[in-house]
């Protein structure tokens, strides 16, 4: 059974940054694709960015490219999402997922974190 466990969630005001992580367990990470995806208050879900089992390739939603950037450790089984100038519409859940890269780029997942809530202020 795989695990995902992540935090860096919380309150930033407009413009700052966080830092986001997911540990996985259960399974050996290098073999896993890896994305965040976010749900915004009253929306679908929607992926923010993927990562593939290297690292090498990373592909990020329009929303977020050339603010967020995506990262994995293999050797501490965790993913990492930095998130800079963030804006209120960042605002939602974020979920860490892990899968094949097949499903990860469609958008599903084969195994989903709880999620930590990030929140931005005007």
């Amino acid at each position: 059974q795989v695990q995902l466990v992540e935090s860096g969630g919380g309150l930033v005001q407009a413009g700052g940054s966080l830092r986001l992580s997911c540990i996985v367990s259960g399974r050996t990470f290098r073999g896993l694709t890896m994305g965040w995806f976010r749900q915004p208050p009253g929306k679908e879900r929607e992926s923010v960015a993927t990562i593939t089992v290297s690292g090498h390739l990373k592909s990020y939603a329009d929303s977020v490219k050339g603010r967020f950037t995506i990262s994995r450790d293999n050797d501490k089984n965790t993913l990492y999402l930095q998130m800079n100038s963030v804006n209120p519409e960042d605002t939602a859940v974020y979920y860490c997922a892990a899968g094949q890269f097949s499903t990860i780029v469609q958008g599903k997942a084969d195994y989903w974190g709880q999620g930590t809530q990030v929140t931005v202020s005007s």
